[in-house]
């Protein structure tokens, strides 16, 4: 008797049919996309396209007007802390970075594990260090220097501030690392250093989602989701993309289309 074909891998995210209403247009419109484990996808579209929305309904900020979110093959949970403890699985590394200035580089970090800490461990991570090795490890990962971690945040450089940020995401220890525009206000030099550090960090069973303005800087990843008016206008292997696919999605906004 022939022997059962394999269950495909549970997706780290899968988004169903997914819309978000809009004032004048959807913000996204029947969305149906699979992350699977060890996926590094980038996300383009020009500005207004949706690609933020995209990752706030991905990471549970924002509820779909219509369709269903999947975060490891469940559905998201219905109480507070259930959800709370579910989306702690999901790491994002905004645009802005929303570290907490007035804040040590190890209070900084321990924020991540929030979900998982009861508000008596909370409040006595502002009074005294906290499980220090391990922030210590989340620094190592992003080669930093372990004397930081008693530094505020507001006395750090713009690139220590970006690899503080990504070592908070990390100390989460989350299967999906999703990324809001992070090489957007970046020059060169630190855009490419932190694209390397992202990329190197999805790998199974992490899964990276990163929106982009820069299609030449799809080198590295497995997988493009192109955005356009909120709806999917493709999802490729990268090496696939053409530029006439980039040419057609970006219009005449003034992107470079080159794949």
């Amino acid at each position: 008797m022939p022997s059962a074909a394999p269950s495909p891998p549970t997706a780290v995210l899968e988004l169903q049919d997914v819309s978000v209403a809009g004032r004048a247009m959807p913000r996204l419109a029947g969305v149906s996309l699979r992350i699977e484990p060890g996926e590094r996808v980038a996300l383009l579209g020009p500005s207004g396209a949706g690609k933020s929305t995209l990752l706030a309904v991905a990471n549970g900020l924002l509820e779909p007007s219509t369709g269903q979110v999947l975060w490891e093959g469940r559905p998201r949970a219905r109480s507070h802390r259930a959800r709370r403890l579910q989306q702690a699985g999901i790491g994002t590394l905004w645009q802005d970075l929303r570290l907490i200035e007035e804040l040590t580089v190890q209070q900084n970090l321990n924020a991540a594990c929030l979900a998982h800490w009861g508000w008596p461990k909370a409040v006595l991570n502002l009074l005294m260090p906290l499980d220090t090795e391990a922030c210590l490890q989340a620094l190592r990962q992003m080669d930093l220097d372990p004397a930081l971690l008693g530094q505020p945040v507001s006395a750090l450089s713009g690139g220590q501030r970006q690899r503080v940020a990504m070592a908070r995401m990390l100390r989460q220890q989350p299967v999906l690392l999703l990324a809001d525009e992070p090489l957007a206000s970046l020059d060169p030099r630190l855009a490419s250093d932190l694209l390397e550090l992202l990329l190197h960090q999805g790998h199974a069973p992490r899964a990276l989602v990163l929106s982009l303005h820069r299609p030449d800087l799809l080198e590295g990843f497995d997988r493009v989701i192109g955005l356009r008016q909120g709806r999917l206008a493709f999802d490729l292997p990268a090496q696939a993309l053409s530029a006439e696919q980039l040419q057609e999605l970006y219009g005449n906004s003034g992107a470079s289309v080159a794949p």
